[in-house]
């Protein structure tokens, strides 16, 4: 079994398995920061997948990609923090 043929049959349909249980937390979240720390997630798990294609591809711009969504998500991630402590400290 070669690596491309390992991640097309097992990695990505898991990694795609834990993406679609993140979307339902999305959808079910009790909370709002229940809800934005599961799309966080999902990013994590769209960026693992993108890396994942570029390994199995040999398609080194996926991972250019990965690291540009990586580096927004992050950005995403201060912004709802820092909001939560705006809304916070005001109440």
């Amino acid at each position: 079994m070669t690596l491309a043929t390992y991640i097309t049959w097992i990695i990505l349909p898991l990694l795609g398995l834990g993406l679609l249980t993140t979307f339902i937390r999305v959808v079910r979240g009790p909370s709002l920061p229940d809800r934005v720390v599961a799309l966080d997630l999902m990013a994590t798990f769209i960026i693992a997948i993108s890396a994942v294609y570029s390994i199995a591809s040999n398609e080194p711009s996926y991972l250019d990609a990965a690291v540009v969504l990586a580096l927004i998500t992050f950005l995403g991630t201060v912004a709802f923090a820092y909001y939560l402590h705006k809304r916070s400290s005001n109440a």
